[in-house]
């Protein structure tokens, strides 16, 4: 069995790469060719989150089994752990495991790419990073690739976890990257807005927020939780990656909905569904867009899947 480990999948996963593999993903999900159920996360003490997400693709299927323990930021330990399994449909074999943190953080910023590149003003230039971890490392790398970037503003709690960020990821991407004092201060003058942070209260306000932008709201995943406000969430045309997990999971539409803010018909769709035609992206340049991801267990299988038939094939 292909055991594939942190270096490999970021040798193998390139961004361009990952941000085609998730339009894959998204498109066979929404016509049913992709099939996954509601995943299954059990809380742990302090918050701790372990997870089983399964789903089935062609002649392959799988699932990620993974551990959320945020209280591991600026250890040695990175948040999320894990692996994702893949077994052939002919004989139901195990061929192979991937390491699923890796693949987490790659196929997150790859799929906001796909929101970005479906949603955002075409002439977007400008980008805020509001936290400056793992996932703002992959969200910088995977909108450069479908923007073009001239100005990127970043925010951390942690004033030197952004300066940081700023300095190595300007190095390694060749772009000027400001520190900002705030969220406020980050945001301020962006197109594009991307929040990855375990935040348990909404922080965003849609006072800050011009006319025109694109939000990527990625850190919140369940019922409770939210960087969002809900009046930015009911200023914003909201897009899901599956609507089924948003009308479950997902504090950023559940929560305006039981205060009245939003009505059940708020979101716009999934973006398989734009992708494929079946439902309208950005209408006008003025409107807020908001993609609001939770992550799918068909992304890190189609993703896994690829790696370890790479793998097995030989090819780089």
């Amino acid at each position: 069995m292909m055991i594939l480990n942190e270096a490999d999948v970021r040798k193998q996963l390139t961004m361009p790469l990952c941000i085609s593999l998730m339009k894959q993903a998204l498109s066979k999900l929404e016509t049913g060719e992709a099939v996954q159920p509601l995943r299954n996360v059990i809380t742990l003490p302090g918050h701790n989150l372990f997870g089983f997400m399964p789903a089935w693709m062609d002649d392959y299927f799988g699932a990620k089994i993974i551990t959320g323990f945020h209280g591991n930021a600026g250890t040695e330990y990175p948040s999320h752990m894990g692996y994702i399994m893949i077994f052939d449909s002919v004989h139901g074999a195990p061929v192979g495991m991937a390491d699923a943190g890796t693949v987490t953080e790659l196929r997150t910023g790859a799929v906001s790419a796909v929101a970005t590149d479906l949603l955002a003003r075409k002439d977007a230039k400008s980008l805020a990073i509001i936290g400056c971890g793992a996932q703002g490392r992959s969200h910088l790398a995977a909108i450069l690739c479908v923007r073009n970037i001239e100005r990127v503003t970043c925010y951390d709690k942690v004033p030197e976890n952004a300066q940081r960020f700023a300095q190595e990821q300007g190095i390694k991407h060749g772009i000027t990257i400001a520190v900002a004092a705030s969220v406020q201060d980050a945001v301020r003058e962006a197109d594009i807005v991307c929040t990855l942070t375990p935040s348990r209260e909404a922080y965003l306000e849609a006072a800050w927020i011009a006319p025109g932008t694109h939000i990527n709201a990625v850190g919140a995943f369940t019922p409770a939780t939210r960087e969002i406000t809900s009046e930015l969430v009911a200023r914003s045309r909201l897009y899901a990656d599956q609507i089924e997990a948003m009308k479950k999971e997902a504090g950023e539409y559940l929560i305006p909905l039981s205060e009245g803010i939003i009505g059940e018909d708020h979101i716009a769709g999934s973006l398989g569904a734009v992708l494929l035609g079946k439902a309208p992206g950005r209408q006008t340049d003025d409107e807020i867009t908001l993609f609001n991801a939770l992550g799918l267990a068909i992304e890190d299988v189609l993703c896994a899947k690829t790696l370890v038939c790479q793998a097995a094939d030989g090819k780089p």
